[in-house]
């Protein structure tokens, strides 16, 4: 494990793999070793090298300290499209990412990101277009409060839901991921991954407040509709807690961005798509080799 101090805090990280640099972003209170070693292989054997960060407020990297907003205000959030108060936004987020690439002295990356994370990586690709060759932006939305909602049902159990202590944070994760997983949901290989999640690092309140950055951040749509960078979106099509909608929106926002969506697949990465996700993800970024190809040629 390795860590830098960058755009004023520290930032954890690890890299594996030989190849064109490619930034893992990953999703609301998720950790670095969140990403699924299969899935890294996967993508390392098609030459990337993978480098995964903790976001902040999350595992390793700087927690913060403000209050977090409870849950029952960010359900009210989610279903009155009311923004919240929030120390920091996916903006601050984003800039994080790229005081991490300024530490590593790379000047651009590949970058793939899941849920919050690909907003991030979406923000990333607005404000900082130079330090971009691609963008997956994977189970995620926009920021049009229109579409990518979860469904009502699953907002009333995430409202109930008792906070989580250390004794109980498995269990809950697991109960949650249940609800929100596709059908090939594997629950033991899950518990171990929360396990190990636990142990490593306990935040509820961060992942609160990443909430927040989520809820106060604006809508991306105007900005993602003038990206001039190879997309590839990819959703599930039984994701219950951001819709389809929000992915098909962000393909239809991004010019010249692929979809791919698959029928098995809800708010998660089900191992029997890995291949074809890293497939996609290869075939993405080589798209953003043969534009710059081109562009030389020119």
């Amino acid at each position: 494990m390795a860590s830098v101090d960058a755009n004023g805090i520290t930032i954890e990280y690890e890299r594996e793999g030989e190849g064109d640099p490619l930034l893992l972003v990953m999703g609301l209170g998720g950790q670095l070793s969140d990403w699924p070693q299969g899935f890294r292989d996967a993508l390392t054997s098609r030459g990337f090298e993978v480098i995964r960060l903790d976001n902040r407020d999350a595992g390793l990297s700087t927690e913060f300290t403000s209050a977090p907003p409870t849950t029952v205000d960010l359900a009210k959030a989610m279903v009155s499209r009311r923004f919240v108060d929030a120390e920091y936004l996916l903006a601050d987020m984003a800039a994080d990412a790229v005081g991490l690439l300024d530490a590593l002295g790379l000047e651009s990356v590949h970058v793939a990101g899941m849920s919050m994370g690909g907003m991030i990586s979406q923000t990333l690709a607005i404000e900082y277009p130079s330090r971009i060759r691609s963008m997956t932006s994977v189970m995620s939305t926009t920021g049009n409060r229109r579409v990518g909602q979860p469904k009502a049902k699953l907002v009333r159990t995430m409202a109930k839901r008792d906070t989580p202590t250390p004794e109980t944070a498995v269990e809950q994760s697991v109960e949650f991921f249940r609800l929100i997983s596709g059908p090939t949901f594997h629950e033991e290989d899950f518990r171990a991954l929360a396990t190990e999640s636990v142990s490593r690092s306990f935040r509820p309140a961060g992942t609160a407040r990443q909430t927040a950055a989520i809820f106060a951040s604006p809508d991306r749509t105007p900005a993602l509709e003038q990206l001039d960078v190879p997309t590839l979106v990819i959703h599930g099509m039984v994701d219950p807690l951001v819709r389809p909608s929000g992915g098909i929106a962000t393909a239809k926002a991004v010019p010249d961005s692929r979809l791919l969506m698959f029928n098995d697949m809800g708010h998660d990465l089900p191992r029997t798509r890995w291949d074809e996700m890293a497939d996609a993800i290869r075939q993405n970024a080589d798209r953003a080799a043969a534009a710059e190809q081109q562009a030389a040629a020119s």
